[in-house]
């Protein structure tokens, strides 16, 4: 095998590689659920540790009447002060900012 065949060969499949990537970005443009969460877990274990978490893999129309968003919904729960604090939280699905967090 000549090196200009193999590179050939190398270059042809990172081409193939970017646009895989690209043309997978464009179909599904949110961000996975596991994601979301994950950060907003990381967020709240900087106060304190974590007992419990949940989201919902589904999207969902969000409207607050000033916009409208795919959301994943979600929750945390933890021990603050000996205390157990649930949230639940909307947390945009493109970006995973959280759009809305209450305390039950």
């Amino acid at each position: 095998m000549k090196l200009r065949d193999f590179a050939m060969g190398v270059v042809t499949g990172l081409a193939a590689a970017v646009i895989i990537k690209e043309v997978s970005e464009r179909v599904d443009p949110y961000m996975s659920s596991n994601e979301v969460l994950t950060n907003i877990k990381n967020e709240f274990k900087k106060e304190s540790p974590i007992d419990g978490s949940w989201i919902f893999m589904k999207t969902e129309d969000y409207n607050n009447g000033f916009t409208q968003a795919p959301v994943y919904r979600g929750g945390i729960s933890r021990i603050m002060n000996g205390e157990m604090e649930t949230f639940e939280f909307a947390a945009d699905a493109r970006t995973g900012f959280i759009l809305e967090i209450n305390k039950v």
